[in-house]
């Protein structure tokens, strides 16, 4: 079989590309799901809140400034063909330059520090999150989901015993919503990640955050968890901005995987409203 020649320097020009335009524009799921919100918002505050939110996309994108003041640290997904060779450079180099030039040309904020101790700043947002994984066929597949830390210090991993079954993991996700509260700037989208281990759950919660929030889990009864767990959030009262109303949270996103017979991971990751993501195909 014939293999796929990529040049990294494509990498590099997408992501910067991407790093540019999620920070400006929120995706249409999220933006649909706002307005939703706000429309069958029963709190005269909350309706407010979300109507100023809508008010902020709108200005960001006319006047080409960040929907949020925290641009986030980016977290990349990098799903690669087994067919595909990827030539003229390294592929980690190539992506690090693209979120080093889109976040210095988009002017976008620069949060991320060198060591978790001394604390002194990159000045270009590296180095950023990067994820591989090696997938049949000669696609490669890029997600970049910017992830802001005023919602990210909200997150949680429970590792429960598999006698908790789901009233336990049903339990820990509210804990983890309920704790949060007003921190995690709501209304919310909740990633959940079930099974695997200790970082695999943790990953798989961070990935069902780029998950279109108008699309449901195709398991059947993970759907239906989804759905339960949603409703149970917007009964919490928390509401837009945490000042009270029923839209806590705009969705749950569940991913699951095996695990091992003696437990049973939880990983709870709460993004904002401006749960930024896109991907695309090369």
């Amino acid at each position: 079989m014939a293999v796929r020649e990529i040049n990294v320097s494509v990498l590099t020009e997408k992501v910067r590309e991407l790093c540019i335009s999620v920070n400006l524009r929120l995706s249409e799921d999220m933006t649909a799901g706002l307005k939703a919100a706000r429309e069958t918002e029963e709190s005269e505050v909350g309706r407010s809140i979300l109507a100023e939110l809508e008010e902020n996309l709108k200005v960001a994108e006319n006047e080409k400034i960040p929907i949020c003041q925290d641009t986030g640290m980016a977290v990349i997904f990098l799903e690669i063909g087994q067919d595909v060779h990827f030539t003229g450079g390294s592929i980690e180099e190539a992506l690090e330059e693209g979120v080093r030039l889109g976040y210095t040309e988009g002017c976008l904020r620069k949060s991320v520090v060198r060591d978790p101790l001394i604390r002194e700043n990159t000045k270009d947002n590296t180095p950023a999150i990067i994820h591989y994984s090696v997938v049949p066929g000669e696609k490669v597949r890029l997600t970049l989901a910017p992830k802001g830390f005023g919602s990210e210090n909200m997150s949680r991993i429970f590792m429960l015993k598999p006698a908790e079954g789901v009233e336990g993991i049903k339990k820990a996700v509210l804990k983890a919503v309920e704790d949060a509260g007003p921190n995690a700037c709501p209304p919310m989208v909740i990633g959940v990640g079930i099974g695997g281990d200790f970082e695999k759950c943790a990953l798989m919660a961070k990935l069902a955050l780029t998950r279109n929030i108008s699309e449901p889990s195709p398991l059947p009864h993970i759907r239906a968890l989804e759905e339960e767990l949603l409703t149970e959030i917007n009964k919490t009262g928390i509401g837009p901005g945490g000042l009270g109303g029923r839209n806590t949270a705009l969705a749950v996103n569940i991913n699951t995987f095996a695990t091992h017979i003696a437990g049973l991971p939880l990983a709870v990751n709460i993004c904002c409203h401006v749960n930024r993501h896109a991907a695309l195909e090369l």
